[in-house]
């Protein structure tokens, strides 16, 4: 997996994934959305629109930087997400607690 961040202001840092998120990619995912998240009022939007796999490993990391964003009052969102990856959080449920949007600009409005 390919992982990308541009930065932009205020506070808010894009990371771009492509590739698999799995089980052997899941730990640098983690390592780059930790230090975003560690921030104070972190928003990061995830582009997932390059992803072609997603394991619970992968979902289990996007989720828990949310939760970490949250409890620094800011976000996570998921950009771009293809229609597998939209079906796997609306079947798990995470739709309501992680924002997926269509793509990156609109998912870095307020």
């Amino acid at each position: 997996m390919q992982v990308s961040v541009a930065h932009h202001p205020p506070n808010t840092a894009v990371l771009v994934l492509r590739g698999s998120l799995d089980i052997d990619t899941a730990p640098v995912l983690k390592a780059n959305l930790t230090r975003l998240v560690d921030r104070p009022s972190p928003r990061v939007v995830v582009d997932v629109s390059g992803l072609d796999f997603c394991d619970s490993m992968g979902v289990g990391v996007l989720v828990t930087a949310h939760g970490r964003a949250t409890e620094r009052d800011g976000w996570v969102r998921l950009a771009a997400p293809s229609g597998f990856l939209r079906r796997l959080f609306d079947t798990l449920g995470l739709t309501d607690y992680l924002a997926l949007f269509p793509d990156v600009e609109t998912a870095l409005k307020d």
